[in-house]
């Protein structure tokens, strides 16, 4: 059986508690046998008993440990059961955690990683199934950031993030992705792949990933997208040559702010259009954000689309769900119009 995003995260917590002794795992429901609401915590208190805390259920209270746990010296990581339960936790994250190192002249750290799920797809209805990270992405001192199905951009993502950075990170990981089969270079057979790092990520810690497909003509539409969306973006990729012969580039990103325009800029100015794919709601979004930077980056600005979800509370029913959030047709219908 492959292994799967979820696994990969699964091993990235434990390398980096073992790595790391200063690591601690706080949130609700995650001892075994139970694991966590999605079972990204499975095994942890069995290996480290005195490492994971089980905690009431008070986001913004875990906020306000987990800050002085960090300030304190400690690599603590958080897990709220529900992307959209990060609402009770925004007075800390926006006004407290985010702050800290500012106000002190940077004389302190807080190396904080809050994990969380987001995203629909699976029946939860309006308030258990909403993509809300576009409201921490201008947050200063705030890193935001998504993995894909790729180990490098996976486990070893957040193992790295945990044991490496001096900032919090608040870490999205899309419901749908965990189930992902995990992926290496070997297995794109179909694509070539590049990854970058922003001038701004020394560290190298947040990759940059550009698929197109071997051995095709040059694109003629980029395509960007982040999380579980990239992986949709690319199923439409290989229908769009396949089938229209209509050929783009994929830029995805695993860090979402501070955000570095540089890559998704130098595809759109060679293919001359550009598409966002985002599983959050159409106004004022992350697509919004790439967009508007890459028309000021760019002496003449390339067509520009963006296919978000619809500005509606996620539905309940199945049928409303699918049609409120992008599909893979939705991507392939957005482009065939730019073409």
């Amino acid at each position: 059986m492959s292994r799967t995003v979820l696994d990969s995260l699964n091993e990235g917590l434990l390398a980096a508690m073992r790595k790391e002794a200063s690591v601690l795992l706080l949130g609700e429901d995650i001892l075994d046998p139970y694991g966590g609401a999605f079972k990204a915590t499975r095994g942890l208190s069995t290996a480290f008993p005195e490492r994971v805390i089980p905690t009431p259920i008070s986001e913004a209270g875990l906020g306000g440990i987990c800050a002085g746990l960090a300030l304190r010296g400690l690599r603590p990581v958080l897990e709220i059961m529900f992307g959209d339960f990060t609402t009770l936790l925004a007075d800390q994250l926006i006004n407290h955690i985010s702050k800290f190192r500012w106000m002190y002249n940077n004389s302190v750290t807080l190396p904080l990683v809050i994990r969380t799920p987001m995203g629909g797809r699976r029946g939860y209805g309006p308030t258990h199934s909403q993509t809300l990270e576009k409201l921490y992405l201008g947050v200063p001192g705030l890193i935001v950031a998504a993995p894909l199905a790729f180990e490098s951009a996976a486990g070893g993502l957040l193992q790295r993030i945990i044991c490496e950075s001096s900032d919090p990170v608040l870490f999205i990981e899309n419901k749908l992705q965990y189930l992902l089969p995990l992926q290496n270079a070997a297995d794109l057979t179909d694509f070539e792949q590049e990854i970058t790092f922003s001038t701004t990520d020394t560290e190298k810690r947040y990759p940059t990933y550009r698929f197109a497909l071997k051995g095709a003509p040059a694109a003629s539409l980029t395509l960007s997208a982040y999380g579980y969306m990239a992986e949709l973006a690319r199923q439409a990729q290989r229908k769009l040559a396949y089938e229209y012969e209509i050929f783009c580039e994929l830029v995805t990103p695993t860090r979402l702010a501070p955000f570095d325009v540089t890559s998704v800029v130098e595809s759109a100015g060679r293919t001359g259009r550009l598409l966002t794919i985002e599983e959050g709601g159409l106004t004022l979004g992350w697509g919004a954000e790439i967009l508007a930077r890459t028309a000021e980056a760019l002496p003449a600005a390339p067509m520009m689309r963006r296919l978000p979800a619809q500005d509606t509370p996620v539905p309940a029913s199945p049928a409303l769900e699918k049609a409120a959030l992008p599909q893979v047709e939705d991507i392939i219908n957005s482009v065939r119009k730019m073409v």
